[in-house]
């Protein structure tokens, strides 16, 4: 049976996809109490980055919004394991936390961030509306443009 959050994404044409292994020393997610941690997820499609470079530099606002975007599907991916496979355990989602690789002068790192951000709440409704923190880094792993993590309350 398919939750009400997975039809959502469904229909708009996103396929949550497998949930990325960790890429060094570290677990996809820890649950506490009602709390989901995901760990930082990149944007993987199919085990590969389809951007790489900094914003503000060589890649677009919009390009790294989409990363963005990638990065809270991935999220997603790891949430639906954390819910052991219905979504619709989701209550809140509390805090995303967001780096976005930057030229040293960018400041635009909020709007690129909206990608996920945006997601969320059209995903989750009310339930996506979070706190969250985007900041500019010199590099991110592998070169990618976004990294982002959060934290999730489930039932």
């Amino acid at each position: 049976m398919t939750s009400k959050f997975e039809k959502k994404l469904n229909d708009m044409g996103i396929t949550v996809p497998d949930a990325p292994a960790p890429a060094a020393n570290y677990v996809p997610f820890v649950k506490t109490g009602n709390l989901v941690f995901v760990s930082g997820q990149i944007p993987f499609v199919d085990g590969k980055l389809q951007v790489t470079g900094t914003a503000g530099g060589d890649v677009s606002i919009e390009d790294a919004k989409g990363q963005a975007r990638v990065c809270a599907i991935n999220l997603i991916a790891q949430l639906k394991v954390a819910c052991d496979g219905d979504l619709d355990r989701v209550t809140q989602v509390v805090k995303l936390g967001a780096f976005v690789a930057s030229e040293s002068s960018f400041n635009e790192q909020p709007a690129i961030v909206n990608g996920a951000s945006d997601l969320m709440v059209e995903v989750f409704g009310d339930a996506g509306r979070h706190a969250r923190f985007a900041v500019g880094t010199n590099t991110l792993p592998f070169g990618c443009v976004v990294e982002i993590d959060g934290v999730f309350e489930i039932s």
